[in-house]
């Protein structure tokens, strides 16, 4: 007699799912001290609160002359067709210099401070030189405090400038050194395996039997861990035999923090993922209402100390198994991490598609957006073409029983979001 077939789980219960259970059974990254200049792509572990305001002093924005705005108003009677004022002085970026004296200007450039008693900058090109010699005219209008930076603009002393949690970007270092931090705390990398089962797998460079096929989810997903900001490890190919599967998944969890697998989470006589999952651990679901990615694992693997390492099981075809990646092991990654739990967020945009026939599940279509900022799909939504995910430059979500006409909204998510979801509030028009 047949088994009743398994209850499809909605994504947002399976996030909720996992997010209770990553609450119940916490993982807490250890942290260290790195140099700023070695901290790209780690997650902060503490606020970075300046200590210094930025910048430092006033300054100038750009090269030209300081001066007091009084003074020009005094000589705007002058005989010439527009004031001038002697120079008095001459200060360049990392020097500074005396009080400016009434009556005169000091020759300034872009970052040097501003003379005390200045109360504007005239850019040299609305400048000329005088008659007299040693002076120049001003040729365009002056205001109060045009042209200045004023000390502590970015930046005030006692502000928090990151927040922990923060995935470091090229700019975020850069806002640490700029308030002087030559070394960031941070947590260490979650440590995730990659495993492949499958008889018919072959690396790359290998010849290709009858039957067998290359594996390129081994490449997919290494990639993925290392792009979400964890250090994968690629642990091979796992024979279709029980015994093997569960001796490959003990000597995983006993390393790694998350141990993730492609292939073998079905229902057929060669899938020995479930089984071997809950002899040394635990499962929890594994049949989500999603198109592609139907066969998806979560779960634990015991160690011998009694502690948990997170499993995750994937399917096997490429597509299902990049798409449930980014949409569940990545924010368990980021969770892992330190960076909290965050999920990837999606923008109206019209549709450049038809899509006539529903699907009972949420799907998840891969398109690019074109120079008109449409959605165009690629034409082969299998869960076997993997170039539909390497052409595509998102996903289009769509709810269960959606068709789709050329213009109607769509939510679509960008591939940079799906990775690295923005921490910031939604902007009008997002939807997490």
């Amino acid at each position: 007699m047949a088994a009743a077939p398994q209850a499809l789980i909605p994504l947002d219960e399976a996030w909720s799912r996992l997010r209770q259970a990553l609450t119940e059974h916490p993982h807490a990254p250890a942290t260290e001290q790195r140099a700023t200049e070695d901290a790209l792509g780690r997650v902060l572990a503490q606020d970075v609160v300046s200590t210094v305001a930025v910048p430092p002093h006033d300054n100038s924005a750009m090269d030209g002359y300081a001066l007091r705005v009084a003074d020009l108003a005094d000589l705007a009677s002058a005989a010439e067709p527009g004031p001038s004022l002697p120079v008095s002085q001459r200060i360049a970026a990392g020097q500074t210099g005396a009080i400016l004296q009434p009556g005169s200007c000091a020759r300034i450039f872009t970052g040097a401070p501003v003379p005390a008693g200045a109360d504007a900058v005239v850019m040299q090109e609305h400048t000329e030189p005088a008659a007299a010699e040693g002076q120049v005219r001003f040729t365009q209008p002056v205001h109060a405090q045009q042209n200045i930076r004023r000390a502590g603009e970015d930046i005030a002393i006692g502000q928090t400038v990151l927040r922990a949690g923060t995935r470091l970007s090229p700019a975020a270092l850069g806002v640490a050194a700029s308030v002087g931090r030559a070394t960031l705390p941070v947590f260490a990398p979650p440590r995730v395996a990659v495993l492949t089962t499958g008889d018919e797998l072959v690396l790359p460079g290998q010849p290709l039997p009858p039957g067998a096929i290359y594996n390129s989810n081994r490449h997919t997903l290494l990639g993925l861990a290392q792009a979400a900001g964890a250090t994968a490890r690629d642990l091979g190919t796992v024979p279709d035999q029980l015994a093997a599967t569960r001796a490959a998944l003990r000597a995983a969890a006993e390393q790694h923090d998350l141990v993730i697998s492609s292939g073998g989470v079905s229902v057929g006589e060669e899938d020995h993922l479930r089984q071997a999952v809950q002899a040394e651990g635990g499962l929890d679901f594994w049949a989500l209402a999603i198109k592609p990615g139907k066969p998806f694992v979560f779960g634990w693997l015991t160690r011998a100390d009694g502690s948990r390492a997170i499993y995750m099981g994937l399917p096997g075809n490429p597509v299902a198994s990049w798409l449930t990646f980014l949409m569940l092991v990545r924010p368990v990654i980021g969770l892992l991490a330190g960076q909290g739990w965050q999920l990837p967020r999606s923008l109206p945009v019209p549709a450049a598609f038809a899509w006539p026939k529903p699907d009972k599940r949420r799907e998840f279509l891969r398109v690019r957006l074109n120079d008109a900022g449409h959605a165009e799909l690629f034409p082969n939504q299998s869960s076997g073409v993997l170039t539909s995910a390497s052409w595509a430059d998102g996903v289009v979500d769509l709810p269960p029983q959606t068709t789709v006409q050329p213009g109607d909204v769509v939510r679509w998510t960008s591939a940079a979001e799906l990775l690295h979801p923005a921490a910031a509030a939604c902007q009008p028009g997002c939807q997490p």
